[in-house]
């Protein structure tokens, strides 16, 4: 979300170059949503069909494009009706991966994601555990955030706000 040069991605090649070069960011924003690496793998094959399809020749900037497309569709995921509806006795536990070999994947801050902060993002609605992880580990700018999420820049910081407080009282 970040500025680049236009898009150089127009053949077939150039295309799978970009989006290969942007995919552990990618995985990163989806599995921090939804907290699966299979969901996150889903939403990553939505994503390279739509970036298939795409007039790469009009993108003024891939990241942007390729990050909030996986954001919103990572938001759709989690508040799908198949999300509610998949019940298990018992208490939820995320998949826990090592992000820490790919910083992109764990956000700019490269820290692995712990137990604990998977846990507390499962706690939250779909778009706020989606402000925070663009904010927080990824540092983009409200406005961008707001931009993704459809939401006003006013409504992001209060969200990302109420959210830091909630992890930071859930840490004691």
């Amino acid at each position: 979300m970040h500025s680049e040069p236009p898009s150089t991605a127009n053949t077939p090649a150039e295309a799978v170059s970009v989006f290969m070069q942007h995919l552990p960011r990618l995985f990163g924003i989806a599995y921090r949503v939804l907290g699966s690496a299979g969901d996150a793998e889903d939403v990553l094959q939505a994503v390279w069909l739509r970036w298939q399809k795409t007039d790469r020749s009009a993108v003024v900037s891939p990241v942007a494009l390729l990050s909030s497309t996986t954001t919103r569709l990572a938001v759709e995921v989690a508040r799908s009706p198949r999300a509610h509806r998949e019940t298990y006795i018992g208490p939820w536990l995320p998949e826990p991966i090592d992000t820490s070999a790919e910083p992109a994947v764990g956000g700019h801050h490269a820290k692995a994601l712990d137990l604990a902060e998977l846990l507390f993002l499962q706690e939250l609605c779909p778009i706020e555990r989606a402000a925070y992880v663009l904010r927080e580990s990824f540092d983009c700018d409200y406005s961008e955030i707001a931009e993704v999420l459809q939401l006003g820049v006013v409504d992001v910081r209060k969200i990302v706000s109420r959210t830091r407080k909630r992890w930071a009282s859930s840490e004691k």
